[in-house]
Order: structure tokens, then sequence, then C-alpha cells
């Protein structure tokens, strides 16, 4: 036997050398099962070699003992040690190196095992509630829902009669692949058998709910969902219907915070975006909703909504530009639904007519007219913009900005009694409804004080704005009083002004007026 170190004797003779040195006092301690594990380290030969000399040494009996018990424990455990440790290196290269596809291979022999056994026991029995089991299992595993769907209604069938089948189990199954089939009624009616078998799953809690919102039924919805929930409330679809089932029901604060949760989760999700926005709008935060549908607009499926939203917004906020802008992108979408198309064109119109762009309008209108017949006020609206089309100043009247209208308003005042000396001396606006000009007036036979209100509607004034003008003659020591309108007065009104100092003076009278004073 050959040892790298040298000569055969020399391992033990260090050893030796180590023990005398101890001996005299030159070290400290003497180990002599050091130069073993050095050795067992580099030569394993050479390890054991010493093992069977070490017991020559010349040492005291108990430092024999002493020395020599813990070297023999410690020489039986490092071979068991490092075995141990090599296998493990084994194990873990065999299962670093697997394949993965293998191991989807071997599932796949798996599965066409148990297709293949399932399929030999239904040909004996076509009424093997396993082997039904294992391939409705399987077919919906595989998502072949059809398959599925089929399989577990056997079942449902046979658990009638054989109490080995899971009713709960293949009943929800049921209902859950005839979901993924779009069989909506078939789907309903299954799990809300299976909800009477086993009521407090996730599964069956959150299908049930997302049908009964689908069906409109929001406040069991809203119940189911919140079950589903409860359960697992880190589920983003649960709390999608949930937030959408909650402004249904007008809990629009509740639903903002789920929804917005969602967001935080999903900020792709349009479909919560949208229902967020429509939520802000209800409460009367223009603001945050504005900001959502001017985001959604240019969205194939949210915009042409999205941009009605904001648009009517702006319209009601008279920024007619903005509501214009907004209702012109909205009709530029393919395949708008057709209530949502009729709504943004007759917003359009109106957001024209305010403009005074009442040739913009017409065509709008006309196009409604057909497409809809009756739909909402459209031919009023169309014989009323006709007219103002064709007179201006009827339509500076009605639609013009204030200061246009007040400025054809004072020239009224002017020129109403002939051959009369007008003051005015007092104008005063009440928003975009109607204005009161206040004008000392003098002739050659009386001198009086007059007050006129221009009434800027083309439809019917009542009783309550007339006694309203009789208050302000009192207030202001008017002696008389004239209420002019593009439209025309109740008989209510009418009666209230017998007897006293008030005319009226309604459309066709009013026409003749205005051309005379332009």
């Amino acid at each position: 036997m050959i040892f790298p170190h040298g000569g055969e004797n020399e391992p033990l003779l260090a050893v030796k050398r180590a023990f005398k040195d101890w001996e005299k006092g030159t070290v400290g301690y003497f180990d002599p099962d050091y130069r073993v594990r050095h050795e067992f380290s580099s030569n394993k030969n050479q390890a054991y070699y010493l093992i069977g000399k070490l017991s020559i040494l010349d040492t005291p009996q108990s430092l024999t003992d002493n020395a020599f018990m813990g070297s023999q424990y410690t020489i039986v455990l490092i071979p068991l040690v490092i075995g141990v440790i090599f296998l493990m290196t084994i194990v873990s290269l065999l299962f670093r190196n697997r394949d993965p596809r293998k191991k989807r291979t071997d599932s796949r022999k798996d599965r066409a095992t148990q297709l293949k056994e399932a399929n030999k026991a239904l040909a004996q029995n076509p009424k093997d509630n396993v082997a039904l089991r294992t391939l409705a299992d399987i077919y919906y595993e595989d998502k072949e829902w059809d398959k599925a769907m089929k399989t577990y209604g056997v079942l449902v069938n046979l658990s009638a009669t054989n109490q080995e089948v899971d009713e709960a189990y293949v009943t929800l199954r049921y209902g859950l692949a005839a979901l993924q089939l779009q069989q909506l009624e078939e789907a309903y009616k299954s799990l809300v058998v299976a909800r009477t078998l086993k009521p407090d799953t996730f599964e069956l809690n959150f299908n049930l709910g997302y049908l009964e919102f689908r069906r409109r039924n929001y406040e069991k919805a809203a119940g189911l969902l919140r079950a589903a929930h409860e359960q697992q409330p880190e589920q983003i679809p649960v709390q999608r219907y949930l937030g959408q089932t909650l402004y249904k029901l007008k809990k629009y604060n509740d639903s903002i915070a789920i929804l917005r949760r969602v967001l935080d989760q999903q900020p792709d999700d349009k479909e919560s975006l949208f229902v967020l926005g429509q939520a802000y709008f209800e409460l009367g935060q223009n603001d945050q909703a504005v900001r959502i549908f001017s985001h959604l607009r240019a969205d194939p499926a949210f915009g042409p909504r999205a941009a009605l939203f904001s648009g009517s917004i702006y319209l009601k906020n008279r920024h007619f530009e903005r509501a214009q802008t907004d209702f012109e992108l909205g009709l530029r979408h393919e395949n708008i639904p057709a209530d949502i198309a009729l709504e943004l064109k007759y917003r359009l119109a109106a957001a024209y007519v305010k403009q005074q762009q009442i040739g913009k309008a017409l065509p709008l209108l006309e196009e409604i007219n057909q497409t809809s017949p009756g739909y909402k006020d459209v031919p009023q609206q169309l014989a009323r913009n006709r007219e103002l089309h064709s007179n201006k100043n009827l339509q500076v009247f009605l639609v013009a900005p204030p200061s246009e209208f007040v400025a054809l308003c004072r020239k009224v005042t002017s020129s109403f009694i002939p051959q009369s000396r007008v003051k005015i001396t007092d104008i005063s606006v009440n928003k975009s409804e109607y204005a009161d000009i206040l004008a000392e007036v003098e002739t050659s036979k009386w001198v009086d004080v007059i007050l006129f209100r221009f009434i800027r509607t083309s439809g019917s004034v009542g009783e309550l704005l007339l006694r309203d003008f009789h208050s302000r003659l009192k207030d202001l020591k008017a002696g008389r009083g004239f209420c002019l309108t593009a439209g025309e007065f109740s008989d209510s009104a009418k009666q209230f002004v017998e007897a006293r100092l008030i005319d009226l003076i309604e459309k066709e009278e009013l026409v003749k007026i205005l051309n005379r004073a332009s």
C-alpha cells in the first residue's frame, strides 16, 4: 500500500509524536483522532490503517479509554454522515433535472388510464356512478363543458335512486358547466337546487349571486355576493359584481368604496371604472365623474355612454362647446346601441341650439324623428327650431346668450309705446328665464313708470310667475306692467290679471313687436 505522505509508518509516528509532546507538556491537549479525521478527508485507506495501529500507543489506561472512545464514535459517524449527504445530493440532482414535461406526460398517462378504466367500467355498467364521476371530473378540469354538463346531468338523475352519488356536488358542477356554456336559465335552476342541498360554499354563493345580478334581482344578488366576499374577501370578481350590485341598489357610497379597491388591483377594468363614474354622477360629484367619463370616451365598448354622461354634465353647466365636443366624439364610435345613439343626437341638437347653430340642429332632429317618430319632444322641437331658423329676432329672444337677449329687450322697451320718450332705470335678469326692465315713459298725454317682463319660453306660462310679477310691480311702485312671452299664458294666469294693470302679450303679437323693434 502506498501513502501520499511518504513511508508506511509516517502517519502512526506523527500520532505518537503528538502524544509524547502532550505527555511532556509541550502542547496543552492531545487529540489522537484529529489525524485520523484529517487522513479520512484526504485518503480513506490511510485512515483505516491508522485506526488499526492506534491501539499500540503506550498511553495510560484512562487516557487511552477517554481518547479512543471519542475517536471510535467519531470514526463510525463520519462515514454515515458522508453517506447520507451523498444520497441527498443524488436525490436532489434527480429531482432538479427531472423534465416537467415528463411530469405532465405522466399526468396525461394517469388521466388516460383513468379514462380507459372508466369507459371499460361503463361498458359493463352504464350507471356506474364512480366511473361517471371520474369522467365528469376529467371533462370539467379539461374545460370540455359540454361533455362535463352531460355527464354530471346523468349523475344528477342517478342521485335520486343512488345514495352513493354526492347530489350536492354533481348538481353544483352541472350548474357551473351550464353557466360556462351560457345556458343561464339551466344554470340558475341547478344552482338554486344546489343551494338547498349545501348552501355555504364559495363557488355556489358567487356564481348564483352573479346570475341573480344578471336577472336584476339585486337584493338577492347582494346577499349572495356578500356571503362569497366574507368567505374569500380577496377575490376580485366577487368585489366587482358586489360593487355593481350596490350601485344598482342606489348605495352609491358603499359601491364607490368597493369599486375603488377593485380598480387598485385591476386598473384596466373598464366596466368597474364606468360604474364608479356613474356612482359619482348620482352623488353630484361631477368633477370626479367627468374625469372618469372623459378617460373612457375613446373606449370602443364604453365610449358612447361615457361621452353621453360627460356631455350631459357640461350641457347642464352651460359649457355648450365642451358638451358639443363630447356628443360628437360619442357618435364617432361604431356599433352604438340604438337608444344611446338617439340620445346622443338629441342632446347634440340641444347643444347646437344653445349656441344658435340651429342649421346644424335641424338635420339631427329630423333624423331622430325618422328613426323613432315621437321620440321625447322631437316633433315640437322640430316645429320650434324651424321657426327660429327663419326668424332671427325670435331666435335671439329664446336661445341667444343673455347679453344679446337683454339688448333686444331694451330695443323693444324703447319702441314699445309709439311717440314716447323712454328712460330705462333698472334691468334685472333671472338666470335664463326672464328679464325685468323698469322704465319711465312719457308721452304728450301722460307719464308713468312701467315694468316689462320678457319671459324666455315657447311653452305655457302659469299663474305663479304672474303672481311674482305682480308683487314686483308693487315693490317698484310701477303704475303698469307688460308680460311678453314666445309661448302662451295659461287660463289661470289670464284670470289672475283680470282687473289688474297687467297686459299679457303672447307669441303671435310678440313676433310683430320684435320685427318692428329691429
